[in-house]
Order: structure tokens, then sequence, then C-alpha cells
């Protein structure tokens, strides 16, 4: 294992404090063979759990093991973990530590604890990982891939209106709907999110898009959400085809709905590292309550007839829940949230598989192609 020589060493003070036991937790989660030390292969599974868009190359590695191997026995005790954590030189590797650390000592608003080694602060009524979602957000790499899925759709929507098509007849809408008369064409279960009708509908789904997207991909990155919100669009074509055979279908409405649901993934499968995670909750639960609930006064009550795809939606959001819990960044990972894991995989890969197989072999359920 190379060495180096330092000038100067940080001296930290090990006392039976809450934030050592901050760090005696993150210590012993990577300690993954129990020995009570890091070995070179550990102190890399740190670093790589930082999710870098590259690793760090090795000799990175080896440089950063003998900066905080004071004693060169190739391991870091609990003593060196520590001082490596605090080492300013260190700190553009393991800042999303030591973001956690401070959050997890600056005193909170509450009742005063007037005895023990706290004597004089405010108690803390927060877990050590409350919050730690949120430090997550980040500009960079900048959040775009909505907001240039949002583009396309302006720009082919004005393309149509340039020709006075603003009500899904135009050459572009032509060509991207969801026809179920032309269903060998099979762009077109994804295609018609860029199709839409009128004004309105456009702006609706482009203000939610980007309001609701462009957080998830500064935490989860464009990647993630992309697949969320192809798997919403895929899931309300396939589901509207399958319930609805005749109708046609145009808007990103499943896409929409997706992200919704992947908001509502999220909070659950980073329940203790959020902050006010059930106000997050209880919000998204009352905003689908509140379009369930309007769909069904509409259509029940008032007897209105509209052209809204409520399948699409519903398939939308039940795809965007199970891809969300799937795909989207998982902070702390607990025994039931991989359990619920596979349970969400299983169960969507089973939908789409049924949905495509039902599109390709029941034949005598659509109407007949004219391609």
């Amino acid at each position: 294992m190379p060495t180096t020589q330092r000038e100067t060493t940080v001296s930290v003070p090990l006392t039976p404090t809450r934030s050592n036991l901050y760090w005696r937790r993150i210590f012993n989660k990577y300690d993954r063979d129990n020995d009570g030390k890091i070995s070179y292969v550990e102190l890399k599974q740190i670093i790589d759990s930082r999710e870098y868009d590259h690793d760090l190359p090795d000799n990175v590695v080896s440089k950063i093991m003998a900066l905080a191997d004071r004693d060169n026995s190739g391991y870091l005790d609990f003593d060196e973990f520590v001082e490596m954590m605090h080492n300013p030189d260190l700190k553009a590797v393991f800042g999303h530590f030591v973001a956690r650390y401070v959050h997890s000592i600056v005193p909170h608003r509450g009742p005063v604890d007037a005895t023990g080694p706290w004597q004089g602060f405010r108690a803390v009524t927060t877990t050590d990982t409350d919050g730690t979602y949120e430090e997550e957000y980040t500009c960079w790499p900048p959040a775009i891939s909505m907001i240039l899925i949002s583009l396309v759709e302006i720009v082919l929507f004005c393309y149509d209106a340039a020709h006075n098509k603003m009500d899904a007849s135009g050459p572009i809408a032509q060509l991207f709907i969801y026809n179920p008369h032309r269903r060998k064409e099979a762009w077109r279960f994804l295609t018609y999110m860029l199709v839409h009708v009128g004004v309105v509908h456009l702006l609706v789904n482009l203000l939610v898009q980007l309001f609701l997207g462009v957080p998830l991909e500064m935490v989860h990155r464009w990647w993630r959400v992309i697949l969320v919100y192809l798997a919403g669009v895929a899931a309300g074509s396939l589901a509207t085809s399958l319930t609805d055979p005749r109708v046609y279908l145009a808007g990103a409405s499943g896409g929409v709905y997706a992200l919704i649901a992947a908001h509502i993934a999220t909070i659950i499968m980073n329940w203790q590292e959020m902050e006010f995670a059930i106000i997050q909750l209880l919000v998204f639960l009352l905003l689908a309550a509140v379009d369930v609930g309007t769909a069904v006064y509409d259509r029940y009550f008032r007897n209105l007839q509209q052209n809204v795809g409520y399948v699409a939606h519903l398939a939308g959001a039940v795809a965007g829940l199970l891809v969300g819990i799937g795909v989207l960044r998982n902070l702390e990972k607990r025994k039931w949230e991989k359990r619920l894991w596979w349970a969400a995989v299983v169960l969507y890969f089973t939908l789409m598989i049924a949905g495509i197989l039902a599109n390709i072999f029941w034949t005598d359920h659509f109407p007949p192609s004219t391609v």
C-alpha cells in the first residue's frame, strides 16, 4: 500500500457525544466484515457510494488511504476514519458525509435539555438522517431532460399550429398520435405524448411535468426520471388500447401522472431521510384524490362526456409508482424496502408483458388495421 508523509495532523476529540455516535454508525455501515477496521476495498466502496458519474481511479483511492492511515497498517481504525472525515484536504470527496454531520448537530427548535452534555442547547427532535434527502438536491449536472422534452412538445405543436391545425389533425399529430387503426406502428404507443389538443392541453401538461420532473431530476438524475416518464406514457397507451380499443390518444398525461406517483414512491422509499415526509405524502395524495374525485363527479353526477383519457392517467400513475420504487434512488436501504422493490419490479414487468402480449395476440378486440 503506497504511503506519503504529511506535515500536519488533525486531532479530533472522541468523547461520547451524539456526533461521535453518528460517525460510529457510518463506520459500522462500511466495515463490511465487522473487524473494526476499514480496508482499502471498503474505503473504495465508501467513495463509490457517492454516486459519481465516473468512479475515482484506484491510484486516487490509494492516496486517500495513505493520507488517512497514520500508522501505515493498511487499514483505518475508527479514530483514523473520523479524522479522515474531518480532513480539509478530503472535503471534496466526503462532503456529503460532512453535510449530514453538520445537519445532525445543528440545534433545532424544541424544548431545552437542561441536563447532560447538551446542557444549554435545544434538544434535537429529529433523527440523524432527517433532511438527508433534501441535501441531495444539486444543480449539477443540470436538470434539463424534462425541459428538452417540453421544448420538443412546444416545437411540434407550433409546427402544426403554423398549418392552422391545433386540434391534433396536423401533419405531426397524424404521424405521432396513438391511432387504434394503426397499432402496428409501434412508435405511436410512445410518441402520442408529443401531440396535444389545443393550447390549454399543452400548457397544463408542460407546467406539471416541469414543476414535478425537474425537482426529481435534481436528486435522481435525468435517466431515472426519463425511465419513469416513458414508463407512464407506455402504460397509458397500453391500458387505454385494452379498455377502450377504438379511442385515439394524445397528450403527455400518462407521463405526467407517472411523475406525480414517482414523488409518492420516493417519499415511501426515503421516508426517514426526508423532512416533513408525511406532509409531502399528504399533499400528493390530496392532489390525486381531487383529480379522481373530479373525474367521478363529472362523469356520474354531471353526466359530462369529456375526451379525457382517465385510464391513461391511472395506468401512468401505477407505472410511475412501481417504476419509481424500482429505479429512483433509495438513500438508506432497509429490509422491508428491498422486499417492496422486488414486489414493484415483478408486478410492473408482469403488467407490461401482459399488456404487450394482449395487444399483439388479442386481434379480435381491436378495430381493423389500415396500415
